[in-house]
């Protein structure tokens, strides 16, 4: 595994085990792969493209995103 964990690392650097599909959309081929990492950070990937860079992030900042997400706070973006 990577030594350096970073945002927009390629996210197979991260290892192929622990991806899980929380949510994905109905046609059942754009989904969000969520890895938790060793160290509490969270790392998402587009799950099409398994070589894609990952997006690393906090366990803070990944309760803030959930804590929005569950108050209406992205509902802009669908």
């Amino acid at each position: 595994m990577h030594h350096h964990i970073r945002n927009g690392m390629p996210s197979r650097d991260l290892g192929a085990q622990g991806w899980h599909k929380p949510w994905s959309d109905d046609a059942g081929g754009a989904c969000v792969e969520a890895k938790k990492l060793g160290d509490g950070r969270v790392a998402l990937r587009q799950s099409a493209d398994p070589d894609s860079p990952a997006l690393i992030f906090t366990p803070r900042e990944m309760s803030s995103f959930v804590a929005g997400v569950k108050d209406g706070d992205a509902d802009f973006l669908c």
